[in-house]
């Protein structure tokens, strides 16, 4: 009788209502018997997370993955190159299937730019001092003479690579392509702790990740190649709130591109956010407001409670209470608890208070500010005339504004907004948007024209 064996590379697809995720799962036999690994969600750009426990009985194997709340429990096939099982998340149950050294197709994606490339790349280290963190990136540097207007990228929300990646989609990666063909340097890195990144992402917030994007700007100022007069940011989603901010603070920055950016504070966008998107799936108005009522509570509870463990505790009675007509199953409470935590981090706290019109009325640079009509993230109705108004009462005049028929949060053309598209739409970032916004950097980012030497009077002839 052969040995059961499940070392190996596990791969399957989770399909989640509309969404499709690619994971991976990676073990290792120890010499004592047991198991160890990681696993990889190619489509969400995060690779290598820890498999904390890992429980073979027989033919059904238990794996679980602590940092995302997650859980896969399968039983091998006789052909010994497939498990089939569930995985559990959050309190929730979708099927899996693993295939053994065999991946699925990668989704089509036919922007991602292929080498060779006709400019050159450098892989880079940023150092934020304050911070002691080390951000781990990608140069890229045009063709031609030298010194070249730069962008540093800034990514959005979550733990995110150099690429901005997801869903099988590099926005960034992309967009530095674009640019670079069109004269710019640019600069994207991997956010704290992701990547070749050092730091902890959990503990950080907006602010910090604020002084990384100056750090990159103080870094660029150094290179040769980099005229240090014509380095900006652009940034995704909260990535464009950390370029305002970032603006404000330093005249260092020449000048900034948001892309889906926020105008409201943090809990505004939320409300907005959740709202829009239940409508366009078809959620009903009570559950809308059933669900507003809870984000309402939940912030009510952290501005009113200032202790972490405390706050964990209420939020989790909170989410239990508006889920829950009898008794929860311990792994769902468990799932929750979890949630609550996560309402406690730092980031959090902070996001919900920011409000980002502060720092745009002391933004005295260039602005290009685009959004997607069919945004359901960051909704352009909401942010748009916010981020408008709070630039025009700093006394900018320098500012470009546009929302952009049916492109989403990411740029993409869509259907109807929602994230569950995002991974099946195979544009990563449409073109239209990608010349709007290097037609407005090679505007802002002329040199300036020599001055001409004033013009002399002819002459007089001499009789």
């Amino acid at each position: 009788m052969n040995q059961i064996s499940f070392a190996g590379d596990w791969y399957g697809t989770l399909k989640a209502g509309e969404a499709e995720l690619r994971l991976v799962f990676h073990l290792k036999q120890k010499p004592d018997g047991s198991y160890e690994g990681t696993t990889d969600s190619p489509d969400q750009g995060v690779m290598g997370i820890p498999i904390t426990e890992v429980v073979v009985q027989e033919r059904q194997i238990t794996l679980r993955v602590a940092s995302v709340q997650g859980e896969f429990i399968g039983t091998l096939a006789k052909d010994g190159k497939t498990l089939k099982g569930e995985w559990k998340q959050s309190g929730m149950r979708f099927p899996l299937e693993l295939k053994k050294d065999t991946p699925p197709p990668a989704p089509k994606r036919p922007q991602e730019p292929r080498p060779p490339f006709p400019y050159r790349t450098e892989e880079v280290v940023i150092v934020n001092p304050k911070a002691k963190v080390r951000l781990a990136g990608t140069l890229t540097l045009p063709r031609g003479t030298p010194p070249f207007p730069a962008v540093v990228f800034l990514t959005g929300s979550g733990a995110q690579n150099r690429n901005e990646e997801l869903f099988g989609h590099k926005p960034f990666l992309v967009l530095a392509d674009y640019l670079t063909r069109r004269g710019f340097a640019t600069l994207r890195m991997d956010d704290r702790g992701i990547g070749g990144s050092t730091g902890d992402m959990s503990q950080a917030t907006t602010l910090d990740w604020v002084e990384d994007a100056l750090a990159a700007v103080v870094y660029l100022k150094t290179r040769r190649e980099i005229d240090p007069r014509r380095i900006g940011l652009l940034g995704h989603s909260e990535g464009a709130l950390v370029a305002a901010i970032a603006a404000a603070q330093s005249r260092e920055v020449a000048f900034i591109v948001m892309l889906a950016g926020t105008g409201v504070p943090g809990d505004q966008i939320l409300f907005r956010q959740a709202e829009l998107i239940a409508r366009k799936s078809g959620v009903s108005d009570n559950a809308i407001e059933r669900n507003r009522l809870l984000q309402m509570r939940v912030f009510e509870i952290l501005r009113r409670e200032p202790d972490n463990e405390k706050a964990t505790k209420q939020i989790a009675e909170a989410l239990v209470t508006n889920l829950a007509r009898g008794t929860l199953p311990e792994a769902q409470r468990q799932a929750l608890e979890a949630q609550a935590r996560n309402y406690t981090r730092p980031w959090f706290r902070t996001f919900i208070e920011l409000n980002p019109a502060e720092y745009l009325r002391r933004v005295k640079c260039p602005v290009l500010a685009l959004w997607g009509a069919n945004d359901l993230q960051v909704d352009p109705d909401q942010n748009m005339p916010a981020v408008e108004k709070a630039l025009k009462a700093g006394g900018n005049k320098q500012i470009t504004l546009r929302k952009l028929p049916g492109l989403n949060h990411l740029f993409q053309k869509s259907e109807t907004g929602l994230p569950t598209e995002y991974a099946k739409i195979e544009e990563t970032f449409n073109p239209d948007a990608l010349k709007i916004i290097g037609d407005w950097l090679q505007s802002v980012t002329k040199p300036a024209t020599p001055s001409r030497p004033p013009s002399r009077p002819p002459k007089k002839r001499g009789r």
